[in-house]
């Protein structure tokens, strides 16, 4: 198996050296790039497997960055790096599309620990499968999710969906009509320790609801449950 290709877009040239020979050591193919122009460069040679985003970059940040290459359908993942570290940036950079964000300053290994994580959900169905196969798929209103192709569509048109809104739908639908915690939906999402206080779930939530709510402000779908956490409905409103 060839081994997985990271991006690293980062301003700073030490944190660039000191993760891309982080990340070589550890059996990564590593490239990286100073700005978003020379990201966009290497783009055109192919996509990497992940990509790692620095948000504070001179010229175009990396949260224009994410939001433009988040709206590009079957993007790889993206770990957004930060110096601003407060619950609001990383509550921002999910919104944009990120699938993890880590302040600055970071040990490589927590880093390589999130890339790993990130990774594992991101993992593609094998292609030894036979197209005859049947394939795990979910309907719910519009919508069908092949939990193998890790495609949702709705009326047949896929609906572009990050990977950390993805792994939240498989939850969901693997998993209706039981009320499920807070914790617990944080702890099949991430592989590490978090804050007791994260709130990022409740921030794919709301981007999830906006892909496939009609009211997003009143789901039919996925319902919340005061105390409990939230609840996926596959018939909706009846």
């Amino acid at each position: 198996m060839e081994p997985a290709t990271i991006y690293v877009t980062d301003d700073d040239p030490g944190i660039r050296e000191l993760i891309a020979e982080y990340l070589q050591s550890q059996g990564y193919t590593v490239a990286t790039a100073e700005n978003a122009v020379a990201l966009d460069a290497l783009l055109t040679q192919g996509l990497p497997d992940l990509l790692v985003l620095d948000w504070m970059m001179p010229g175009e940040d990396g949260l224009s960055v994410a939001r433009r290459l988040r709206a590009q359908p079957g993007f790889p993942p993206i770990i957004m790096l930060s110096a601003k570290g407060e619950d609001i940036d990383r509550i921002i950079g999910l919104e944009v599309g990120a699938d993890d964000y880590l302040p600055k300053p970071f040990n490589p290994r927590e880093l390589l620990a999130r890339i790993r994580a990130v990774m594992r959900r991101h993992e593609p169905a094998t292609a030894s499968v036979a197209a005859s196969d049947m394939a795990r798929s979910f309907a719910f209103g519009e919508f069908s999710v092949n939990l193998d192709a890790r495609i949702l569509s709705r009326d047949g048109v896929e609906i572009p969906l990050t990977t950390g809104e993805y792994e939240l739908l498989e939850i969901f639908v693997t998993h209706a009509n039981r009320a499920l915690s807070r914790d617990w939906l944080m702890d099949q999402l991430r592989g590490f320790e978090r804050d007791p206080f994260d709130r990022s779930i409740d921030v794919r939530v709301n981007r999830l609801r906006k892909k496939i709510e009609t009211d997003p402000a009143n789901p039919a779908y996925i319902r919340t449950q005061r105390g409990q956490g939230y609840l996926f409905v596959p018939q909706g409103k009846g």
